[in-house]
């Protein structure tokens, strides 16, 4: 008892002070968080990630055989580990859909999500739609009938996910989910929210095309 005592005391202490550490590097303006909510598409340059050249006829016939909609999984910085999320939509259109998992609530809420099962949320976080904190993006297209299944099952994934825990339902966790669910191969989930972007790329061959069976 005496040593689980102790364990609890350090794991206590270790989550104050990364508190106080993420306290200090968050900011809490009012505009921040209402961006935490909003996915602006103004913000983004394209939905590709970056500024595109003029459109050609090689550009849209390589498009098409790539399917008309997208998955990209994506891993930002943050003030802790990083934040696994995933961006999906149409190519043609630049606004886009974003699902992650995340704690709900402020810091606290996160060091207890240490301990415990903390409510979550599962739309756009601060941060997810900023170029400046993308550390990793892996995306794979889709034919329209796939797109509806898997968007309908992202939206499912979230209804579903009420509770966030740092060791058992994960950012990392949660993406993998979707991943499963196109066919994708699935890396050992409990790493940093970038490694687990990377080695699900790796581990896909970087295929950009995702087809579903049947079932």
């Amino acid at each position: 008892m005496a040593g689980k005592s102790t364990r609890l005391r350090s794991t206590l202490l270790a989550s104050f002070a990364l508190a106080a550490t993420i306290s200090c590097t968050m900011q809490s303006s009012p505009a921040r968080e209402a961006g935490k909510r909003i996915a602006d598409a103004n913000a983004l340059a394209s939905v590709d990630g970056g500024s595109q050249p003029a459109p050609s006829t090689r550009r849209s016939s390589a498009r098409a055989e790539k399917g008309p909609y997208y998955v990209d999984f994506r891993a930002r910085t943050a003030a802790s580990w990083g934040h696994a999320f995933v961006w999906y939509g149409k190519t043609s259109e630049r606004a886009v859909e974003v699902a992650g998992l995340t704690p709900a609530g402020d810091t606290w809420a996160y060091v207890l999500g240490h301990l415990t099962w903390v409510p979550s949320e599962t739309g756009a976080s601060y941060g997810d739609l900023d170029p400046e904190y993308l550390t990793a993006s892996y995306r794979v297209y889709l034919s329209e009938p796939d797109a509806r299944r898997v968007f309908a099952y992202i939206k499912k994934l979230q209804a579903s996910s009420p509770v966030w825990n740092a060791e058992t339902t994960n950012c990392t966790g949660f993406i993998g989910e979707i991943a499963a669910f196109m066919g994708l191969k699935v890396p050992y989930r409990w790493q940093r929210p970038e490694n687990f972007v990377n080695a699900l790329k790796e581990a896909n061959g970087g295929r950009q095309v995702v087809r579903l069976s049947a079932e």
